[in-house]
């Protein structure tokens, strides 16, 4: 389990990414959604720091709005710098997944 957390470390930037390309979306849906895609060691605690380093990268940005059920909810959309490291995210893991998988077939 610690081997597939810290592989998944560098990856969970170019999956969030993603995950924001498709729609405004918050912190706790993000994790939900990591979840449903099969991702079961991800917690909140491990989301919410990448989170803010992606912020401050200028990845993403947050803007404060109601939640429909309760207290005010900081939703994520991703910058055109963003999606640019999301489209090298995509191209540099279909590279190293092809690499792994001719590795792991030989």
């Amino acid at each position: 389990m610690a081997k597939t957390t810290q592989i998944l470390k560098g990856l969970l930037e170019g999956c969030i990414l993603n995950v924001v390309n498709k729609h405004e979306t918050y912190g706790y849906e993000i994790c939900e959604k990591l979840l449903n895609y099969g991702f079961e060691e991800i917690t909140e605690g491990s989301v919410y720091p990448i989170l803010i380093r992606l912020e401050k990268k200028k990845l993403l940005y947050s803007i404060m709005k109601k939640s429909p059920l309760g207290p005010m909810r900081k939703y994520y959309y991703i910058t055109d710098e963003g999606t640019k490291e999301l489209e090298e995210f995509i191209t540099s893991w279909n590279k190293i997944k092809k690499n792994i998988d001719n590795v792991l077939e030989e």
